[in-house]
């Protein structure tokens, strides 16, 4: 099965290999002269323009796009709308806004192309191996092309989520119970390291990850990173927020659901903009772990 995937950062490459690996005929486009080096060193055939790529293809095309969320994302699929046919099927990875994945699918479905909004978590190494996926689109038509979605994903972890919009909202809430669990990691850690007792924090990291009740990969990525540097002196407390955790509480607004841990774990980041705590380090640092997110670097 042919498969083009658009936008080869740490993401989209991770899931191009994957693809191979699992005997698919992987072709890619990026537009970064360092992603297609990166990308031909890895053996992926790769085309210069979305018209190159589509014209590739032998028979139905599959087009999986791994790019940032707004208008780059906009912008390709306005392109690849006029390049697309009747039964193609355009699979949309990044972190969309729902209401954004509603509009599209219908857009696509009046040239009978199959949109799926597919929300993806587990980091670049779930990408590469074993991914988790929530999809939402057009149920026959991910009847059709369920094996592709179970061969990138780890065992249990993909789910038809149902309509157009489906995918990206579960992603959407699921990262903004991400805010939340970094943030209560990080504000744990801040008061074990300012106490005072001489804590080795990449042990008690380690401790918690065997056998507790927050046991997770979060912590395992904390006694990782606390090994590694157990002070995180070269992190500043920055966080960046993406934008479904302000979206998951815009949409909890409108449908007048509290979610305060999660509404307070998003002010939190856009305080770190101003004030350099040890909980921030903590949560830049678990975002460096598990999606190579950029170090701030002290200044």
């Amino acid at each position: 099965m042919e498969v083009g995937i658009i936008g080869l950062g740490k993401m989209g490459l991770n899931l191009a290999l994957n693809l191979k690996d699992q005997g698919y005929q992987v072709k890619g486009l990026d537009l970064s002269v360092h992603a297609q080096k990166t990308a031909q060193e890895a053996g992926i055939t790769l085309y210069q323009t979305l018209a190159d790529l589509t014209n590739s293809f032998s028979g139905r095309r599959i087009l999986w796009l791994m790019l940032p969320a707004g208008t780059v994302t906009e912008g390709v699929l306005e392109e690849l709308w006029t390049l697309v046919s009747a039964k193609d099927i355009v699979i949309e990875g990044g972190n969309s806004n729902y209401k954004d994945s509603i509009r599209r699918a219908a857009w696509f479905k009046e040239k009978e192309v199959h949109y799926f909004d597919c929300g993806t978590s587990g980091g670049v190494s779930g990408a590469r191996k074993d991914a988790c996926l929530m999809i939402g689109g057009n149920e026959i038509a991910f009847l059709e092309v369920e094996s592709l979605f179970a061969d990138v994903a780890v065992l249990g972890g993909y789910l038809y989520a149902g309509e157009s919009g489906s995918g990206h909202f579960l992603k959407m809430v699921h990262n903004g119970i991400e805010y939340g669990m970094m943030q209560a990691i990080g504000e744990g850690f801040q008061l074990i390291e300012q106490s005072a007792y001489d804590f080795d924090l990449a042990s008690v990291a380690e401790v918690w990850n065997h056998g507790s009740v927050i046991r997770s990969w979060l912590m395992e990525i904390a006694a990782a990173q606390f090994n590694e540097s157990p002070k995180l002196e070269e992190y500043r407390g920055v966080v960046a927020a993406s934008g479904e955790a302000r979206w998951t509480v815009e949409t909890a607004l409108e449908m007048n659901v509290a979610v305060p841990t999660i509404a307070m774990s998003l002010f939190m980041r856009n305080l770190s903009q101003e004030e350099d705590s040890f909980s921030a380090k903590v949560v830049s640092a678990l975002r460096n772990g598990f999606g190579g997110h950029e170090i701030v670097a002290k200044e």
